[in-house]
């Protein structure tokens, strides 16, 4: 038996998600949620900057936020410094004296005790955001996220997120993976799908978090756990694809490793283990029954795929070096090529394998339309197809490793 038959269930349910990911996107309420104009409501919220060494990003975060089309009165900014060890507590001294901004220090204690710290402070908000300290919003980003609480069910809003300038392949096909998500979580917001609220710029209802207890470590995940624990009481995701805001990525393949290790670990045990309830559960409906668990088989049938390519690759290695034994080597290692196209095997892996990159370039552009995102995506789609499934399963391996036998990573 070939073992590429092995490969067979993992690309149909690729497939299987994808399709559902168009189809939702053309439905009803996708439709309206494109069709959403900003209101001309401005509730008072606050924005929460968790920082930790970030002497070099935070003034153009602050700076983002300052440019911000909303009344002064009714935003208020508060610089969170959890215990930084560089320069960030002189740059953040620098807004001293600034109205909107509120300055806080407190030793460290992780990024929840941050936000937490933050909600404290933010009494008179309605609706409080985070914004990671190495990003940077769209002056009419807080509009058109503030348009996503009209129904009081809706509990917490995602923004559209892409890569900050990328410049070099990999900042490339990081932002065409982000705009894949942008597809994404459009179309899961229709089917309240959401499964994690991103730290650059999601909002959430004061009173919900409050109700819900704050955030927590969560296995160094605490948007995600949030946002099942959202899920979990009741309450909806929704989201803003136009509410842009644009996240520094890691510039080299080891701290994309490491970061995904993280991302990728924190879904593991959080689904695993405290929301495990939610997996196949009917009453979470399209979160519960599809999401989760084709989140996890993801994670599990990229590593296995790999591991099947691999080995497949080292076993027709071996059957051709059996078949030229004794051939010199100059003659076998020559390069031989065909252009007859006519006779190109077709197999049904290969026909698979190719629908499933032309829709996932397809979600690259709905998501690039959906959000009105300025971006370039020849290059990154190009990395994104053929590079990008030789990096991602080092560090599903990675996380899977780690869960099993309980190993715990530094953030950084």
């Amino acid at each position: 038996m070939s073992l590429e038959i092995l490969a067979y269930p993992f690309l149909f349910l690729g497939l299987y998600f994808e399709v559902f990911m168009l189809l939702t996107f053309l439905s009803g309420p996708a439709k309206d949620r494109r069709l959403r104009v900003p209101g001309l409501n401005t509730p008072k919220v606050a924005i929460i900057v968790p920082c930790w060494n970030e002497e070099n990003t935070i003034d153009g975060t602050v700076q983002s936020l300052l440019a911000l089309d909303y009344p002064q009165e009714k935003l208020q900014i508060i610089l969170v410094n959890d215990g930084s060890t560089d320069n960030t507590k002189t740059v953040m001294g620098s807004y001293q004296g600034n109205l909107q901004i509120t300055i806080v220090h407190k030793e460290n204690g992780g990024k929840h005790t941050a936000i937490n710290r933050g909600i404290e402070i933010a009494t008179d908000a309605e609706f409080v955001g985070c914004l990671d300290a190495d990003s940077f919003v769209a002056p009419d980003a807080l509009r058109e996220m503030i348009s996503c609480f009209e129904d009081p069910k809706v509990a917490a809003a995602t923004p559209a997120m892409s890569v900050f300038q990328p410049k070099n392949l990999l900042e490339q096909m990081q932002n065409t993976e982000y705009i894949v998500g942008i597809a994404a979580r459009h179309a899961l917001s229709a089917v309240n799908g959401i499964y994690v609220t991103p730290g650059p710029f999601s909002f959430y209802r004061r009173s919900v978090i409050e109700e819900l207890g704050g955030f927590r470590h969560a296995h160094q995940a605490e948007d995600m756990e949030m946002a099942l624990r959202i899920q979990r009481a009741g309450y909806e995701i929704e989201n803003a694809p136009r509410s842009r805001v644009y996240t520094k990525v890691p510039r080299s393949v080891p701290k994309l490793i490491k970061q995904r290790t993280r991302w990728t670990t924190g879904f593991l045990r959080n689904v695993m283990t405290d929301y495990r309830d939610l997996v196949g559960n009917p009453k979470y409906g399209i979160l519960g029954l599809m999401v989760l668990p084709l989140g996890f088989v993801a994670i599990v049938g990229g590593a296995f795929l790999f591991i099947v390519a691999l080995a497949s690759f080292v076993l027709t290695l071996m059957q051709r070096y059996s078949l030229t034994e004794g051939i010199p080597l100059s003659y076998t290692l020559l390069p031989r090529f065909s252009v007859e196209w006519f006779y190109l095997p077709m197999t049904f892996l290969l026909l698979t394998s190719i629908v499933v990159g032309i829709l996932s370039v397809s979600l690259v552009l709905i998501g690039r339309h959906v959000s009105n995102t300025p971006a370039k995506v020849i290059l990154g789609i190009i990395g994104y197809t053929f590079i990008y499934a030789f990096i991602a399963p080092f560090w599903l391996i990675r996380a899977m490793y780690d869960v099993l036998t309980g190993k715990r990573r530094a953030w950084r």
